[in-house]
C-alpha cells in the first residue's frame, strides 16, 4: 500500500555518494559494475572508533536493473581511527562491509523503510553508512594483550610493571590508621 506520509526529496546529482542510473533503464537484468573512491560522510562512527571525515573510501559496487527498482550490491573499505577502550591509545585499522540494497523505481512497491530512486538517481550513503556502523566494535582495543590502565592512578599498566599496587584501606577501620602513627610516635621518646 502506498504511503501518503512519505516526503519527497530530491538528491543533488553532484553529490558524491549520490550515483545515476541512467544507462540502465527500466530493463531487467541490465547491470553494470563500478569502482568508485569516495570521500566519507561526516559523523560516521560510534563514540570511540569510526571513520575520519573525508577518508577515502573505496567501493566495489554492481547495480542490476530488477522489475521492482535497481538492485545495487558490492563491499566498501575504509580506514578507521579512534581510541582503545582500555588504554586510551590511539587505534587505526581498516573495515571492509557487504552492501546490499534493492532501490524501488516507486513508493507503490515499497513500504516505508525501503529505499526509493529519485528519478534515475539513488544515494547510497545511507546504505554504507548503516553497514559500517553494525561493523563497528563498540570497545575497540589497541591489542589482545592491552592491560588497559591503573584504575587508581591512571597510569598504563603494561609499563608499570608487575610489582604496581596501591595499599588499600578498609573504610570501615580507616579512622584507628592515625592512632597507630601516633601511638608509634610516643614509644619512640
Amino acid at each position: 500500500m502506498p504511503s501518503e506520509s512519505r516526503m519527497t526529496q530530491h538528491l543533488d546529482p553532484r553529490s558524491p555518494w549520490v550515483i545515476s542510473t541512467h544507462d540502465l533503464g527500466k530493463r531487467p537484468g541490465t547491470m553494470r559494475q563500478m569502482t568508485l573512491s569516495l570521500p566519507a560522510p561526516a559523523d560516521l562512527g560510534v563514540d570511540m572508533i569510526g571513520v575520519p571525515k573525508d577518508a577515502e573510501v573505496e567501493l566495489d559496487l554492481r547495480l542490476e536493473a530488477v522489475m521492482e527498482g535497481v538492485l545495487v550490491s558490492g563491499t566498501a573499505q575504509a580506514p578507521l581511527a579512534g581510541e582503545c577502550a582500555r588504554c586510551l591509545d590511539p587505534v587505526t585499522s581498516d573495515v571492509e562491509v557487504n552492501l546490499q540494497e534493492l532501490f524501488f523505481y516507486s513508493d507503490e512497491d515499497a513500504s516505508e523503510e525501503d529505499s526509493l530512486l529519485d528519478g534515475e538517481l539513488l544515494d547510497l550513503e545511507p546504505t554504507f553508512r548503516d553497514a559500517v556502523v553494525l561493523a563497528l566494535p563498540l570497545s575497540p582495543v589497541c591489542g589482545d594483550d592491552c592491560e588497559g590502565l591503573c584504575a587508581e592512578c591512571g597510569i598504563k599498566l603494561a609499563e608499570a610493571g608487575a610489582d604496581h599496587r596501591h595499599e588499600k584501606i578498609d573504610a570501615r577501620w580507616a579512622s584507628l590508621q592515625g592512632l597507630i602513627s601516633e601511638n608509634d610516635n610516643d614509644q619512640e621518646k
